[in-house]
């Protein structure tokens, strides 16, 4: 950050006498220790951080400890740093919305008193909403989820509750979950939890550490709260408090669940919502269903590279930045961001969706008339938020007028439209625009502006009620403009008793110290020495001349202040009655937001669709159950809108008892894992409700997107790469129906060659008989192909219903210069030969390394077709490792394996002793190889 370069040039100095300091850290010792929270202690022109905050503030925002102060001496001398107020906004944007691991809090105060004034969390944000987002735009309403989890045997039920304190939801859901917090995992992504309230030891350590690690794949703050606050006592009193409506419908659908009534509990007193009477009668409540949405989980969401990360070289690296083309300020772009965590399942209304995308794709007139109407929309939702949280001003009453005012032009490019999609826009927009800008509504708040506001004064940034809207108001000027105008001939007056030139030798000064004054220049002074001492009062002498007075100008300058006062004063009361009645229309400027941002969302998709290089096209929709998945000419929308990429585009043709399962081999750097990627990014875009970037395309509905690709290591956790390869792969087999999508990039690389081999083949066979879902698995083991190639009397003819189909990228190498050329062609069949040495000389490696690198691949490999295809076996020689198995052989000995494994998975290790926990698998094993002696494949790990 250049910022803080430049803040660091010119930290605030820290301004404090021995009795102030000594006062100070007589209060800060009486602080509670507690090592997530940041706390700021307000200065009035800088605010400071102290102890270990403010090292933790020199090292990450100045990136040098030489910022440090110390304040006091010797053992009791405190490590301090003084902050600037836009160093403030910057670090408390950091902490509250970028990082998940601490909280903010605030104090004001002097000397030894000081109390606590702010405090926010990630999920809780309330507080510090003016500083956050004074100068930009709000990108995500975070949320706030308490867990109510009890373990069982066989899984978890966990009660979860929620607020979005921005829109004011509550939200409760129940549901049964796995070992490895699937299902919650993907509620906290589509919900874009950003704090989670835990009880304290609410279960063994083992769950417990697997449920942390949940929270923290999906970036979340964990917060431990006692037990006794997860009570659903007088929670229905409570709740009919906060909710509009209905008390018995509120009660029906708290009294449906067992445990998500605690969590609700536990979040209402952490949020203090009771405590705030402008919540009351403000929050609607609703049941959160896992199945309303696709799921993702964090992996997914990283492997498709959904959201915006730090690390992104341009916006365009996800497919937030590339899809966020949206004109309001802020509304759009949180929907936006709502949408793709929340993929919708339901065909008809993504059908809705994709009419209304295709209404705008096919009228550009009509896009880009909307789209500037858009651009002088203000945040609606936040400004009503503000009206709801009483923190509304005159300003954001002329922002919604502003706002009220662009309708009309809406309305009408949205009536001028005469295509096939006419009835769909009159349902959805221009009726409730015409409901909602009749006389009883949005009319009537417009004429209460342009009575009340005086719109002229706009021009000066000045946000005044209009005198004439108020007699007593209207009074109050009038007599304002006598007094300016007597005070006006005074000078007039003076200026000529005094023989100076009115303004430019006698000017007439007001200020807050002295009020209405003459000043004259030091020049001038000699002259009128002798009138100045016997007619007037010397007010001051400085530099810039001398200020006086006399009875007269002194009592029309008190006068003046006095109806100031009073006209300041009434304009305040008048402000805040025009809120108040600007709030009784926050319903409709509610219901407004929601229809304006959507509206907003399904532009930007159009307008994306429109301006590639090469257009989007309309995805035919099928249920889920019916269909397959084929996408003609498909690329992947992030990597070709980057300006180095010249994109080649590929089928997919994922069909039903053909080619369902696909195994895709290669050449690194040869485009499976973009390829594999582009197919789940394909089939979000299209439940969102966008266009994609394909010829053609037709998509099964999908119930979920499970992604492996890439796992990188969490050593902070302590957990390698082979490790979070398993524990994605394991949530994925736990979670995945016949009606999801796997992507899995490259399984097993983390582990030995054969072990690596065994467990892709395991998993492979499961996916293929159990899960049956359309999967994508790209690899680098040649010898996975003979899946496809497996004999359809094996088994009961499960794989035949799947389908297991063989692609390659295709390479071209040449047989003179061995040069390699990547061709980036998704190509049918298996890949027949290896090209790691190859690649490595692309590397540049040196000639005696790849030399000594063929030798010992020659030795110990042969990737010819024949070896793996079983119709052609034969048997190889001088090879150290040799394919004699057969496929049924193979298919058999990982069964066999694949029951080992999952044995050893199952045996409770954190409850037995070393000796015991030796012995079982001792005994594992000793089985395994038993079964080995008539499988010559399973003999080989021995």
């Amino acid at each position: 950050m250049v910022e803080n370069f430049e803040e660091q040039n010119k930290l605030p100095e820290l301004k404090l006498d021995a009795r102030q300091a000594q006062g100070f850290l007589s209060f800060f010792k009486t602080l509670p220790h507690d090592p997530r929270a940041v706390r700021f202690f307000d200065r009035r022109d800088y605010y400071t951080a102290h102890g270990e905050n403010a090292t933790f503030i020199a090292k990450t925002y100045y990136h040098t400890t030489t910022s440090l102060r110390q304040l006091g001496s010797g053992s009791d001398a405190l490590s301090s740093v003084s902050i600037s107020k836009n160093m403030f906004e910057t670090i408390s944007r950091d902490l509250l919305l970028e990082r998940t691991d601490h909280t903010l809090e605030l104090y004001e105060g002097s000397g030894s008193n000081w109390r606590l004034v702010k405090s926010g969390t990630p999920g809780n944000l309330s507080s510090f909403e003016d500083v956050l987002f004074a100068n930009n735009e709000m990108q995500d309403s975070p949320v706030v989820v308490a867990l109510s989890p009890t373990f069982r045997e066989n899984g978890c039920t966990i009660g979860l509750g929620y607020i979005d304190l921005t829109k004011r939801v509550l939200g409760v859901a129940e549901f049964l979950d796995d070992s490895h917090f699937t299902n919650l995992e993907s509620a906290l992504v589509a919900l874009g939890c950003k704090e989670c309230l835990l009880p304290i030891e609410s279960g063994k350590s083992s769950d417990i550490r697997n449920l942390h690690d949940a929270l923290s794949r999906c970036g979340v703050m964990l917060t431990e709260r006692k037990k006794t606050e997860f009570k659903a006592r007088d929670l229905e009193v409570d709740l009919g408090r906060l909710v509009k409506g209905s008390k018995e419908a509120v009660r029906d659908l708290v009294s449906a669940f067992e445990f998500a009534p605690g969590a609700l509990g536990a979040l209402l007193s952490y949020a203090e919502l009771l405590a705030d009477e402008s919540n009351y009668e403000n929050y609607t409540i609703c049941r959160y269903n896992l199945d309303s949405y696709m799921r993702l989980d964090s992996a997914a969401m990283r492997a498709l590279n959904v959201l915006e990360s730090k690390t992104d070289a341009n916006k365009n690296f996800s497919l937030f930045g590339l899809m966020n083309r949206t004109c309001t300020a802020g509304m759009g772009k949180r929907l936006l961001h709502m949408w793709l965590k929340q993929p919708l399942l339901d065909i008809k209304e993504i059908n809705s969706r994709l009419d209304l995308v295709q209404a705008f794709v096919e009228d550009t007139a009509l896009r880009q008339d909307l789209r500037q109407h858009l651009k002088r929309i203000s945040d609606v939702e936040r400004l009503v938020h503000n009206l709801e949280k009483k923190r509304a001003g005159l300003q954001h009453i002329v922002k919604l007028y502003q706002s009220c005012i662009r309708l009309p032009y809406i309305k009408s490019a949205l009536e001028g439209y005469e295509g096939q999609f006419s009835k769909l826009i009159k349902d959805r927009y221009l009726d409730p625009l015409e409901l909602w800008t009749d006389d009883e509504h949005l009319n009537k708040f417009i004429a209460l502006v342009e009575t009340s506001v005086d719109l002229d004064q706009l021009e000066n940034g000045e946000y005044m009620i209009s005198p004439s809207y108020d007699t007593t108001l209207s009074a109050l000027k009038e007599e304002q403009e006598s007094l300016e105008h007597q005070i006006h001939n005074l000078h007039k007056q003076t200026a000529n008793d005094l023989d100076l030139a009115l303004d430019k030798a006698l000017k007439l000064d007001k200020g807050s110290q002295f009020g209405h004054v003459f000043r004259i220049t030091k020049k001038e002074e000699p002259k009128i020495r002798k009138k100045l001492t016997t007619q007037f009062i010397v007010l001051e002498t400085r530099k810039d001349g001398v200020r006086f007075t006399n009875t007269r100008l002194k009592k029309l300058g008190d006068q003046y202040q006095r109806k100031l006062e009073e006209y300041k004063s009434c304009q305040k009361d008048l402000v805040d009655r025009v809120v108040r009645t600007t709030a009784t229309f926050s319903e409709v400027f509610g219901s407004l937001a929601g229809m304006l941002s959507e509206l907003d969302v399904l532009l930007s998709f159009a307008d994306l669709a429109c301006s590639c290089p090469t257009p989007y096209t309309r995805p035919d929709i099928i249920p889920s159950d019916e269909g397959d998945i084929v996408l003609e000419g498909s690329r992947h929308p992030c990597v070709e809108a980057q300006d180095w990429v010249n994109f080649i585009p590929n089928d997919c043709k994922l069909v039903r008892g053909k080619s369902w399962f696909q195994i895709i081999t290669g050449p690194n750097m040869g485009g499976k894992s973009t390829f594999i990627r582009q197919v789940g990014v394909n089939v979000l875009m299209a439940q969102v409700g966008s266009f994609v970037p394909c010829v053609k395309a037709s998509i099964s509905v999908r119930d979920c997107i499970f992604a492996r690709v890439g796992a990188g290591d969490c050593q902070l956790r302590g957990v390698s790469t082979f490790m979070q390869e398993m524990l994605e792969t394991a949530s994925i087999l736990k979670g995945a129906t016949d009606k999801s999508l796997i992507i899995i990039d490259e399984l097993g690389r983390g582990t030995s060659t054969y072990d690596g081999f065994g467990l892709a083949w395991a998993i492979c066979e499961h996916l293929v008989e159990v899960i049956k879902a359309p999967t994508l698995f790209a690899t680098h083991f040649h010898e996975l192909t003979a899946l496809a190639h497996e004999s359809p009397d094996h088994g009961p003819h499960k794989k035949q219903t799947v389908g297991v189909a063989n692609y390659h990228v295709s390479a071209h190498i040449d047989s003179s210069s061995r040069k390699l050329t990547m061709l980036y062609k998704v190509e049918p069949g298996a890949c027949d030969q290896s090209f790691g040495i190859h690649v490595a000389e692309f590397a540049n490696f040196p000639a005696s390394v790849v030399a000594l690198a063929r030798e010992k691949a020659a030795e110990l490999e042969d990737f010819s077709p024949a070896a793996i295809i079983p119709s052609n076996a034969q048997e190889e020689v001088g090879s150290k490792r040799k394919r004699e198995s057969d496929p049924d052989e193979i298919s058999k000995g990982a069964a066999r394996a694949h029951r080992f494994l999952k044995e050893f998975s199952d045996l409770p290790l954190e409850k037995m002793d070393l000796k015991e926990a030796l012995q079982q698998v001792k005994e594992l094993k000793d089985g395994l190889q038993k079964d080995a002696l008539n499988c010559q494949w399973l003999q080989q790990f021995f």
